[in-house]
Order: structure tokens, then sequence, then C-alpha cells
């Protein structure tokens, strides 16, 4: 099967092939047609499976014979990210190129007269965080009122950062009449409630087992002693020359201090999380991916949206609290029919962590202990400090219960840091 099978204009057709493409993925084939006709879907798709082209492509194509200039908006994507905010953005902007089509992306973390500015203009498209979607919407500078398509992207993601109720908020905003796309990793029974409320007799379309990882990508667990974990990984990296490495911290002060032992250690290397500025952020994430920074060590907020090809390696320093953070992690290799390898390196502390991680994608993953950084049994675990949660309330495991913020304001702080 070909692109122009799948009914898309010559002009998409001509932009997918120039960026290489030439074989729709599976979620491509299934989604495209429905969104065509102006169906609501219910997405199951991992990360790598071609997910965002499935939805860009048949919305410009609806829009593009409508397309307005400097109207309204026509159609509002959110996503739980800046990162992935970004990169939804340089998608529509490379497919739709040969279209009469505006698009801006907005998010927290930079300066709002940029965006008003372009806002102002007209966009046929806008690409949103909650948090600054509705800043703009209490300036007024963002009119909402004839959005036809409607895409919530990593649907998962923007719950579990607790922006469930700014969500709410933004879906009051939209016309009650009009065409919705939900995507998500992972369906929890809060994402199964929310389309319920949301889609219109959705099309349900899943390219992979629910909560499930990759069948893409080799996962193996090295056991370590807490104290020596950045010491394997420097060994790792270098006896096996790994080229390009995306490392996952539980927090961001670990990020840093990971990123600078690598660093000491010859290991070019940078850090990216939520305390770094857009511009560093994005200096980081370009030298990763023109090779001139090796690893890059990531939470995993900062994580969503970093969308590389073939990226090789994925490396859990520590395992996530939330096993379904597992598969999101190590969904960013292993993409789009390319082999990757996801390695854990994995103290006494996180067996039970392992043991979640297991249950949930029902399979025992091998391990590998290397000569020289052998376990001691000695060693007793220790509790793993949770983080703090974003929002009101803490649920095992660390995440936010998602409680309604005791006021506007925190609700604001946080989400201009997505």
């Amino acid at each position: 099967m070909s692109f122009d099978t799948l009914g898309l204009l010559p002009e998409l057709v001509r932009a997918v092939t120039t960026q290489g493409y030439h074989t729709p993925t599976p979620i491509q084939q299934q989604a495209i047609p429905v969104i065509l006709k102006g169906g609501d879907i219910l997405g199951g798709a991992q990360t790598g499976t071609g997910k965002t082209a499935g939805f860009t492509l048949p919305l410009l194509q609806l829009l593009s014979t409508k397309a307005k200039g400097r109207g309204p908006v026509r159609a509002l994507i959110l996503t739980p990210t800046r990162e992935l905010a970004a990169q939804v953005g340089e998608s529509v902007e490379l497919y739709g190129k040969f279209l009469p089509i505006k698009s801006a992306v907005i998010f927290g973390g930079v300066k709002i007269e940029p965006q008003i500015a372009k806002l102002r203009q007209g966009v046929d498209i806008l690409i949103a965080t909650p948090g600054r979607l509705l800043d703009h919407v209490s300036q007024k500078t963002v009119d909402l009122s004839q959005v036809d398509i409607l895409v919530l992207d990593e649907a998962d993601r923007m719950l579990d950062m607790g922006f469930i109720h700014d969500v709410r908020k933004v879906i009051k905003l939209v016309p009650e009449k009009r065409q919705n796309l939900l995507f998500s990793a992972t369906f929890s029974q809060e994402i199964k409630e929310l389309a319920d409320k949301l889609l219109n007799t959705p099309v349900m379309i899943e390219v992979a087992r629910r909560n499930t990882s990759s069948e893409q990508v080799e996962q193996l667990i090295y056991p370590v002693d807490r104290v020596r974990k950045s010491e394997l990984l420097s060994h790792l990296i270098s006896s096996k020359n790994w080229k390009q490495v995306l490392v996952f911290t539980r927090t961001k002060h670990g990020a840093n201090r990971l990123a600078e032992k690598l660093q000491s250690d010859g290991i070019n290397s940078s850090a990216i999380h939520g305390n770094k500025s857009q511009a560093a952020r994005t200096r980081a994430l370009a030298g990763f991916k023109d090779g001139s920074i090796r690893v890059l060590v990531a939470t995993d907020i900062a994580a969503r949206g970093i969308d590389i090809d073939k990226l090789p390696h994925v490396v859990n320093f520590e395992l996530p609290n939330v096993p379904e953070d597992y598969v999101h992690r190590i969904g960013r290799t292993g993409r789009a029919g390319s082999e990757g390898q996801a390695v854990s390196l994995v103290c006494v502390d996180e067996n039970l962590l392992l043991a979640n991680i297991e249950r949930l994608i029902n399979s025992k993953l091998p391990k590998i202990v290397i000569e020289g950084f052998k376990v001691d049994p000695t060693i007793r675990p220790e509790p793993i400090q949770k983080r703090r949660a974003p929002r009101g309330g803490m649920r095992p495991g660390g995440h936010s219960s998602r409680k309604s913020p005791n006021s506007q304001g925190q609700r604001r702080q946080f989400a201009r840091k997505s």
C-alpha cells in the first residue's frame, strides 16, 4: 500500500515522499481513511508508530479546502509538553508545505508576546499545551469558536501530569459539533471515561497490544549496586561504543548529576528537564540529533515529544515509579520498524518496581551480570524517594492524585512549565 491509495491529495503525498516515506504504517492505514470521512477516533498507539502523520495528514486535507488564513482556529491539537507540541508543529509544517495552511505552536516557558503576534495573523491549525492555551484564552488572543477538529495527543500523559481539569476547560470552549481524535499509548480507566464523554461513536484503532512494550525493542536488565550505576553506564557506553543514548532519571537534579559525571568520564553529555530554559532544551536536543552530544539525560516529562529516527539505545538509569512509564520510555527506540535496545540498570531498591513492570508487559526480562559489577548481596534495599506530585495529593507510586489544585494560580504556575 502507498500513500496515494489512502485518498490523500497529491500535495500531501508529495510532501510525505519528500521526507522519504513511501509506505504508510499500520496506524496510518487505519486512521487516515476514517478521519477523512469525518469520524471520531480512539487511537491506541505507542510512540514511533507514525501516529503523528496518521492524524496530521488527513487533518491538513480536511482543512485545505476551507483554509481561511486570517480566520479563527479550525483545528486544535492539545499536547502534554512543549517538546511534543514543537514536534507536532514541525510535522504540520513539513506535510502541509504545499498547501495554503497556516499553523502556530504555543506553549509555556517562553514569552507570550510573539505567540500573540502570530495568532493575530490568523492560523488554521493551533498546536498547544493546555496551560498556555488557557492563558491566551484569558487574554482573548485566541478564538476557539469555530474549531472543527479537536485532537488530544498522548492523552494518558496529560492525565498523568494533572492536566485533566485544563483539558475539560478547553473542551467547553470549542463547539459541541466537531470531530474528535484521541490518542493514547496506554488505556487507564480515566482515559476510558474521558473517551466516553468526548467521542461520538468512535472507531477504535490499536496497532499494539494494550500496555505492552514494543516487540522491536530488545530489553535487558543489568543488576548493579546503586552506588555503581554511573560507573556501569560509562563502562557500557564506552566498551560497547554506543553513539546515541537516551538515559532516563527520576529527578531533574539526578539528570544534572549524571550528565556531569558522564562528561567527566569523557562522554559528551547533556541534561534536559523542566528547569532548563526552552533555548537550552532546544540546543541539547539539536546536539543529540546531530551527534555532537552522545548522551542525553532526561526526565520522563522532558522526554515526551523527542522524535529521533532509529535511536539505537534507551537506558533506564533508574526505573520509573509507575510501570506504564517504562512502556513510554522504551518506546523512544525501536521506532517505525527499526530495531532498538532498552537497558535498565536495576539495584536492590528497585526489585519491586521491576516486578511490577514485568507484570504489566507480561514478560520476564533477561538479566545480564557484567564482570566486575556483581551485586553485593549484603546491601539491603532502601526506600525510593517519591517525587513530589505536581498537584494536590499523592498516589501510590509517586504520581499525582489529580485532585483539583488549591487555586487557579497554582494550576497556571504548573501548566506554564509544560
